[in-house]
């Protein structure tokens, strides 16, 4: 499939100014080129996993003074023979460097390149190489947590015991298509079916856990939506600690969505305030701004629907709720402006909502921490963080779909007493969609996809 002989090079720090700078070699001449770039030791004759100060030269012109770092294969990052020049920061010193790689036969490495390498040499599975990109993107401890268990091989290790369970019984049904002839069962089917039961139980859990792990993995769009001179763009504002928007107490004054990013408990929140709705407006860019609020709405997995306390009626609020419900958003009431009204009042004033509405005053920053917590609260549904593993790739989404759908036909191809060979190909089915997931199965051109989404030092 792939056929690797040459030498990688790229840098493995983010391009621009700074103090340090990396540039990553790999591949059976990576210690054979930096010898040839190197003044100091000797690089062919160190051993592995040292570090060796010297200079960066190219004839006679000294580049930069370097730490060179040197780890044989097979104990590398990649399998490789891979060295790594810590330089100064500047981008013209690490471009020459780079250049005089090239210059003696590496070749600039490919996206993920490097990670696509360890992934062949069996330094790591298919499901621990994308955990990699994840730990490079995620911007949260839940997504740093995730990311993590499935590096160290955590979902892998679950998916590997199933799938060595199924070839066993594969083994033996497609063994007694041997002696079809003596009519005998070597795969006991009763213990088939417990098996089946509890690789279908623990693969429905991590099914059910993407919808937890879309969530760590990308955030939650939150749509803040109302009358105009609600109070968004101060909610907003406060939320964010910060004057992100503008706020005036005229009317309409938002006329396009503003986005900014909350951290709740380690989830990222993407806030958007959007111009206020009402149903009549002369306004041109007014109207442009009500439908890209309605649009932010539709999109949005949560609404806040804030409202003045002073100017909603009841049955007003019954009408966005009854609205919210019918499209099937997940929306908190939000009612600003209590700081206003006397607390008897505030009690008796919605008694007919059978909903929980949050009493706040955003320009006086009250219940705030409240509205935050009810957030957090109806994204996790309860769930805390899990030590066991949380789905986060859709690609193995769909691939555990896969498993559950072969391991229902397993199930009723015993239970309808059809042929060994046809109960054999249904196990078969799941087998590939379990190796899908880990590498075992795969093909040149997924790989290529998958990879091609890495950054290039990785």
């Amino acid at each position: 499939m792939f056929i690797i002989t040459d030498t990688i090079v790229a840098l493995a720090t983010p391009p621009g100014q700074g103090a340090i700078g990396i540039v990553r070699l790999s591949g059976s001449d990576a210690i054979k080129i930096a010898d040839k770039i190197f003044r100091g030791k000797k690089l062919a004759k160190q051993a592995s996993h040292t570090l060796h100060l010297g200079k960066i030269a190219s004839e006679n012109k000294i580049i930069d003074e370097a730490l060179i770092s040197i780890f044989k294969g097979p104990k590398s990052y990649t399998g490789e023979d891979v060295i790594e020049i810590s330089c100064h920061g500047s981008p013209y010193v690490l471009e020459q460097i780079i250049d005089l790689c090239l210059q003696h036969g590496a070749r600039m490495a490919k996206p993920g390149e490097f990670t696509l390498r360890a992934f062949l040499k069996g330094k790591m599975d298919l499901t621990q190489a994308e955990a990699v990109a994840d730990l490079i993107a995620s911007q949260t401890s839940a997504s740093h947590h995730a990311a993590i268990h499935n590096l160290r091989g955590g979902f892998s290790h679950e998916l590997i015991q199933m799938r060595a369970e199924l070839i066993k019984f594969s083994a033996l049904i497609e063994l007694e298509l041997d002696f079809s002839q003596e009519d005998v069962e070597f795969a006991d089917r009763k213990q088939l079916y417990e098996l089946i039961d509890r690789i279908s139980e623990t693969i429905k859990a991590l099914a059910d856990s993407f919808k937890l792990g879309n969530v760590i993995k990308n955030g939650v769009s939150v749509a803040i939506i109302g009358k105009p001179n609600a109070g968004k763009s101060t909610l907003l504002n406060v939320l964010l600690n910060e004057d992100r928007a503008i706020v005036s107490d005229i009317a309409g004054t938002t006329r396009d969505t503003i986005e900014e990013v909350l951290n709740i408990n380690g989830v990222l929140f993407r806030l958007i305030d959007t111009a206020g709705i009402r149903e009549h407006t002369n306004d041109a860019i007014e109207k442009i701004g009500v439908q890209r609020s309605r649009d932010a709405r539709n999109k949005a997995d949560v609404v806040i629907y804030l409202f003045d306390v002073n100017e909603h009626s009841q049955q007003e609020i019954k009408e966005r709720m009854e609205e919210f419900e019918k499209e099937g958003i997940k929306y908190i009431l939000a009612a600003n402006k209590s700081d206003q009204l006397e607390q008897e009042t505030v009690n008796e004033l919605f008694t007919e909502i059978e909903k929980p509405i949050l009493f706040i005053s955003a320009r006086n920053k009250q219940n705030i921490q409240n509205l935050k917590d009810a957030l957090y609260e109806l994204v996790m549904q309860g769930r805390v963080k899990a030590e066991g593993s949380i789905v986060t790739n859709a690609r193995h989404y769909s691939a555990l779909q896969n498993v559950l759908n072969s391991l229902q036909d397993i199930k009723k191809g015993m239970d309808e007493k059809l042929p060994g060979d046809l109960v054999a190909l249904d196990i078969r089915n799941a087998l590939h969609s379990l190796g899908d997931i880990t590498g075992e199965v795969t093909t040149e051109d997924k790989l290529d996809y998958i990879f091609s989404k890495f950054c290039i030092g990785k």
